[in-house]
Formats: structure tokens, C-alpha cells, sequence
């Protein structure tokens, strides 16, 4: 007989296959639909094998596990075409608040109230007493301004919202005051004068690049200046012959003309980082403090929570904002919400702060903990490249991240990878070696640097979750 009309015959049918007991698991999860379509997709194509006269698929058909091994093969291709591509990693880049890697990790209080937010109905915007409807920002309005001293305060989905529609409110088809050395780009090409374009803002330069002075606003000021505007530059520092306005004069200048001063923190702490060891960095407190009318930062930078854009300030500024239709467009859920206030109660308690705090408990890991962990995990390391690479445990220097506090760097370890000397190759070599690591059930993310691939280990915890994926590099 002709062997294509014998594998014609050895088909199965759909119906045969989806009654196999290792379809059932991925039916349960899918639905019996989406694996109908995958499996009359497979006999389809073996079929076309079939009439091209493919003899591998022929005698495949043959084969006594042809139908088993079929239907695990279907099992494991819609399981991959299913997982989200959204993953954990562990992130050995050197960089704490990493945004390519979602900046901060958030505190277990975060965690468990987002979750119970999003399983159910809650009063994001219900007033249970009056049983009317609600203000969402209630929820967070007065431990904000306990904690900064303001007298209102708002929120939307990220800082670069909260520049935006505090422009936008404020100095709609105005000018807005700012100095040429604060014109700054934070990640993604995404730039200040931009920002104010787009919030149908005139963008109004005073002083230089590197000098400043108090006279350069006040000289600046028209009937068409609508707002003063001071931007934190956190992602660089200009040094030497600099000079720059502080924020108590701009709040006199304020003052004195009667237009609004805001401040952009930019990422913003809650807290003196002082007290935890760490470089300083202006509060929003501070801010306030000096002068400023409303100050703008972002929640998960060094706030340690979800992605937000916190505004705090004057009431009636923060009314005019909550007024303005953006808001509506730019709030936040209530899981974003449910997290953030978690955050912000955990600030209420300062001395226990860095170690409920993920972030603070990241860059204030003490350096003999994170070397202890380097010359514990060093030999699995040298086991599983012996030959082919050399591997030592290095000093480094961990950064903060997301332009918070760019030149001050934290003392770290890291393995140091580097090619055998006699390696033809190296670059792709490292190249390769780095894909293959990210490569691993759950991907290790470091950096190439000056020949080596580095993995700064301070932020690494789950120590045998990673050990125990290493072996996969061997058949990777």
C-alpha cells in the first residue's frame, strides 16, 4: 500500500485527541475552545506533511507514543503561547531603583492590600457615612499632610503626570520660569521643555546653563508669567563655577509677585536619608518648608511603592488641580491606591523603616552580609564554567537608580566573570554567557562591563532559588 495513504489512515481525529488525559490539565485552564483550534492545527499540518511526502513525519506516525507524544508536544506549545511575558527576575545590574526592571520593590503591608483591593469591591470613592459618593484621594489626603505638613494634597499615575497637570492647571497659556541649567531629560528622551508643550505651557529660560541668579526671575517676570518652576536635577550635578537659586528665595519672589512657586523632586523622600547612612537628599518636607507652594514626586523611586505621582501643597492649589478634567484621566486605581497607603503609614514609624521597607532595605544591606553571600555562591560559579571562564569575587559599586542621587555610589561585591586568557572570542563569548542567564526559569539580569560580566549581588535574597537554577546553565 502506499505509505501516504497508510499515514493518511493513522491520523487521529480531533475528538480522540482531546479526550487524552494530558490535554486535561491545559482544557481546564484554557478552555476547551482554544485547544479544539491547536489540536485541528497540528493534524492540519501533519497532514500537509503527509501529502508533501514527509517521511520523518510519516514514520513518526508509526511510532506506538506517536499520539502521547503529539498531545504533551500541544500541552507545552500552548502553555508557552500562554505565559505572560511579564516575569520576575532577579535583578543583579548593580542599579536598586532599576525603571527598565519596575523601580521598587514594595513591602509585604503593599503587597497583601493591593491584592485585597483587587478582589473585591471597595469604597475607593464612597462615602460610607453619608453614603454618597466619595473623594479617592481621602483615603491618603491626611497622612500625607501629617507627614509633609501641607495643607492638601493629590495623586496621579506618575511624576511626569504630576508636572503636567500642575502646569497645565496653573499656567495654561503662560509662562512658566525656569533656570537653563534645571532643563533636564529623565529616562525614555522624555524632557522638561517637552513636558511643557505639552501642557500648553511657554516655556521661559532665565540664567545659564551652569549660573543662576535670583535677579534672572525677578528680571524675568511679565504680566504673561504664570508660575515659577524649580526642578530637582537628581539624574546629574553640574560642579565647579555654578550657582544656582535656592528654593527660600524663589519662595520670596513668590511671595512678593504673588505667582505660585512649585518644586519637582523629581524621585523625593519622605525621610532623612541620614539617618539611615545614606547621602542626603532633599525632603519634601524641606521643600515645603522653604517656600514652596506645591511640590511634586514620584512614588515609586525612593517612596519605596507603586508607580504614582504624589502633588502636595497649598489647598487651593491642589483644588484648582483636583478641578481640572486631566485629573480624571491621569488618576489612579484603587490597587495603586490600596499600595501607597501602606507605604506611606509604614513612614509613620521611622526607626523600623529600613527594615519593613524594601527599598531602604536594599541600600542599607550591610556590605558583610553581601560578601559573605558572594564567597558562598563563588564556587557553584567556578563549577559550572570551569574552563571556560575565570570567576572572582569583586569590589563595585551599586548605584540608587532612577536619578536619584547619581554620583553618590554604595559599596558592594560582585562576580566578576571574565573570558580564559586564551578564549578566542570574548566579547561573544560574554555576550552569550549573559543571554544564558537570562535565559533561566526565572532570568538574572547583570551588566557587561570593561570585559567582564559583572553580578552586583546586593540586591540578591532568595539565594537558593538562584543557586538551585544555576545547574540549567550546563544544558542551556
Amino acid at each position: 500500500m502506499n505509505p501516504q495513504v497508510s499515514a493518511f489512515k493513522l491520523l487521529p481525529s480531533v475528538d480522540k485527541l482531546l479526550q487524552k488525559k494530558s490535554l486535561a490539565d491545559v482544557i481546564e485552564v484554557l478552555g476547551h475552545d482554544v485547544v479544539k483550534l491547536k489540536v485541528r492545527a497540528a493534524i492540519d499540518q501533519m497532514r500537509n506533511a503527509i501529502a508533501a511526502n514527509d517521511l520523518s513525519v510519516i514514520e513518526q506516525l508509526e511510532s506506538p507514543s506517536f499520539i502521547e507524544s503529539l498531545c504533551v508536544k500541544i500541552a507545552d506549545d500552548l502553555n508557552q503561547e500562554s505565559a505572560s511575558t511579564l516575569v520576575s527576575v532577579f535583578n543583579l545590574t548593580g542599579t536598586v531603583i532599576h525603571t527598565n526592571l519596575g523601580r521598587a520593590r514594595m513591602p509585604k503591608e503593599a503587597v497583601l492590600a493591593m491584592s485585597a483591593a483587587a478582589s473585591q469591591a471597595t469604597n475607593l470613592e464612597f462615602d460610607l457615612e453619608t453614603g454618597k459618593r466619595g473623594d479617592r484621594d481621602s483615603h491618603l489626603e491626611k497622612c500625607l499632610c501629617e507627614m509633609t505638613g501641607a495643607e492638601a494634597a493629590t495623586v496621579v499615575n506618575n511624576n511626569a503626570a504630576a508636572v503636567v497637570i500642575v502646569l497645565n492647571s496653573l499656567a495654561l497659556q503662560k509662562e512658566v520660569l525656569i533656570s537653563r541649567g534645571e532643563l533636564v531629560e529623565i529616562g525614555g528622551a522624555f524632557r522638561i521643555p517637552d513636558v511643557m508643550k505639552s501642557a500648553s505651557c511657554i516655556l521661559k529660560e532665565v540664567g545659564t546653563t551652569n549660573r543662576t541668579h535670583l535677579r534672572d526671575f525677578s528680571d524675568a517676570i511679565t504680566e504673561s508669567t504664570g508660575l515659577i518652576m524649580k526642578v530637582h536635577t537628581s539624574n546629574y550635578e553640574i560642579r565647579g563655577f555654578t550657582k544656582s537659586v535656592s528654593e527660600t528665595e524663589l519662595s520670596e519672589l513668590s511671595r512678593q509677585t504673588k505667582i505660585p512657586f512649585v518644586s519637582d523632586l523629581g524621585s523625593g523622600t519622605l525621610v532623612d536619608l541620614r539617618q539611615y547612612g545614606l547621602p542626603y537628599e532633599p525632603t519634601v518636607k524641606d521643600t515645603l518648608d522653604a517656600g514652596a507652594d506645591l511640590v511634586m514626586f514620584s512614588g515609586d523611586k525612593l517612596l519605596g511603592g507603586p508607580q504614582a505621582g504624589i502633588i502636595v501643597g497649598k489647598r487651593e492649589l491642589v483644588e484648582k488641580i483636583k478641578r481640572n478634567p486631566l485629573k480624571r484621566a491621569l488618576r489612579i486605581d484603587k490597587v495603586t491606591l490600596a499600595g501607597l497607603v501602606e507605604v506611606i503609614n509604614l513612614y509613620k514609624d521611622p526607626r523600623r523603616l529600613s527594615k519593613r521597607l524594601p527599598i531602604l532595605k536594599d541600600l542599607t544591606r550591610p556590605l558583610s552580609d553581601i560578601n559573605a553571600l558572594a564567597e558562598r555562591v563563588l564556587p557553584l560559579f567556578e563549577s559550572i564554567l570551569e574552563g571556560q571562564a575565570a570567576v572572582s569575587v569583586e569590589e563595585c559599586k551599586s548605584q540608587i537608580g532612577s536619578g536619584a542621587l547619581p554620583l553618590d555610589l554604595l559599596e558592594s561585591r560582585a562576580i566578576a566573570i571574565r573570558p580564559v586568557a586564551d578564549r578566542a572570542g570574548k566579547d561573544a563569548f560574554l555576550t552569550s554567557l549573559s543571554l544564558q542567564f537570562r535565559r533561566l526559569p526565572k532570568p538574572v539580569v547583570g551588566r557587561l562591563h570593561d570585559g567582564a560580566l559583572i553580578f552586583d549581588l546586593r540586591c540578591l535574597y532568595d539565594e537558593e532559588g538562584f543557586v538551585n537554577q544555576l545547574e540549567n546553565l550546563k544544558t542551556v
